[in-house]
């Protein structure tokens, strides 16, 4: 007779629709990188932190981003050219100011194609090549015009908190 193997732990699986909370909380349970969408609006320049960007096409190149319909920028940002900034380990205060708890003014470059914020651990200005409803957000895709990173540790968000990725662990570049 054969043995049966153990079971081995597993999640509890859901089978109900799941709560907002819930479910807020359980894909907060992906680390993510933390980033900041920059851009001019018809009267005045905005950004938007979000932790939901990720690449799309090499070739094109292709970002996408994520943003709510409730953001107070988010009907502005359709059609305009826009910067992505990553930020990194030592810039949680500019994820809080564009997160809507403002503090000292962030400084600009202007960019040849949007504006970007100094100093951010790589960055990707972008002309708008599509929008997506998703839902209770839009996803907007920008095609990358200009692109820069410099070293050091990454900003992260996991669990509803700030943590930090360290260079160390950073430079998958290379074996792409």
């Amino acid at each position: 007779m054969i043995a049966k193997p153990e079971a081995a732990p597993d999640v509890p699986r859901r089978t109900s629709v799941p709560r907002a909370h819930h479910f807020r909380g359980s894909l907060g349970r992906f680390a993510t990188g933390v980033a900041i969408v920059t851009f001019d609006g018809a009267t005045k320049r905005h950004g938007i932190t979000v932790n939901s960007f990720t690449s799309v096409s090499m070739e094109p190149p292709l970002v996408l981003v994520s943003i709510a319909r409730t953001a107070k920028a988010h009907d502005e940002l359709a059609g305009r050219p826009f910067t992505v900034n990553i930020l990194g380990a030592e810039q949680r205060h500019l994820a809080m100011h564009f997160a809507g708890r403002p503090g000292p003014e962030p400084l600009w470059v202007e960019g040849g194609t949007a504006p970007r914020l100094t100093n951010v651990l790589a960055y990707f200005e972008c002309k708008p090549w599509a929008a997506y409803d998703g839902g209770d957000h839009t996803l907007y895709l920008g095609e990358v015009v200009d692109f820069n990173y410099r070293n050091g540790d990454a900003l992260a968000f996991a669990n509803s908190a700030f943590t930090t990725i360290p260079e160390s662990q950073l430079g998958m570049e290379d074996l792409l």
